[in-house]
Parts: C-alpha cells; structure tokens; sequence
C-alpha cells in the first residue's frame, strides 16, 4: 500500500473511484437528489482541479488504486476508498497522509463530513463544531457536520 500525489493520467482511475464510491455509499445514507449532486461535484474537471492544485493523492495497493483524498488549506475536502476495499484502514492511511501534509503549516484541520464518515472521524478525534446546510433540487437539503481537529 502505497499514498501517492495523483498525476493527470489517474483521472479516469480517480473519478471511477469516486463515482463507485458514492454510487453504492451514499443511497444508503442519502435521498437521490443528494447521490446525484455529489456525482456531479465529483467530476473529471473538478478531479483535474484537484491533480494541478498538487494537494491530491492516490492510495495504490498491488498496482490499483483503491482510494483518493484531496486537500486545500487546512481543509480535507474528499476522502473516498472502493467499497470492497472499505474495512481494512485505508481510509484512516489517506487521512494520516492529508493529516500529515497540512500539520505541516497549520495546527488544527478542519473537514465536512458525510453521514457515512462522521463515526470514522470521531474516532480520529475529530469534533463537531457547526453544520452546513446545501439546498438542491425538489426542496432537498444536504445537511452535514462541519467537523475540526488539532493536529499540533
């Protein structure tokens, strides 16, 4: 296992990791609407953001990439791993990874959380300091924890 800065030629390996992800994640959590927007937000242009901006990884195992995690700031903005490889504390490697990056000019980090990961970053010693609320589509609200940890 292996956490690696993405380069452009992993953006359609990213975005299958993402769209994967949330496909067969988020429905369990989330209406439709919500599924859909983050399908939207997760796009190759946003991902090809993510790469030029440097702050964007790959967690490979065996050759494959299994997971991606994204930061700007002091803000983890994605974390997403394959559901099969779920379970097996790559998730917790990718946030050791940002975690890592950001400690190194900021003492706290900040994230927004979806209902799926807000037990995981509890775990990590993260705490719950606000809400965000999104309005979509059909009078849909995506509601999520604003969620901060001191790194140093």
């Amino acid at each position: 296992m292996e956490y690696i800065i993405a380069t452009v030629h992993m953006a359609d390996e990213i975005h299958n990791v993402l769209q994967t992800t949330i496909k067969t994640i988020y429905p369990k959590y989330y209406p439709k609407e919500v599924t859909d927007f983050f399908c939207r937000h997760h796009s190759k242009e946003h991902i090809l953001d993510g790469i030029t901006s440097g702050n964007m990884g790959v967690l490979e195992d065996n050759g494959i990439i299994v997971g991606t995690g994204c930061y700007s700031d002091n803000h983890i903005t994605g974390v997403y791993v394959l559901p099969g490889y779920q379970k097996r504390g790559y998730g917790s490697y990718i946030m050791d990874c940002l975690e890592k990056e950001i400690s190194k000019k900021y003492d706290r980090c900040i994230l927004d959380a979806s209902l799926s990961a807000v037990c995981l970053y509890e775990q990590r010693g993260y705490q719950t300091v606000g809400h965000g609320v999104y309005e979509l589509e059909n009078g849909v609200r995506l509601v999520y924890e604003v969620m901060e940890k001191e790194l140093k």
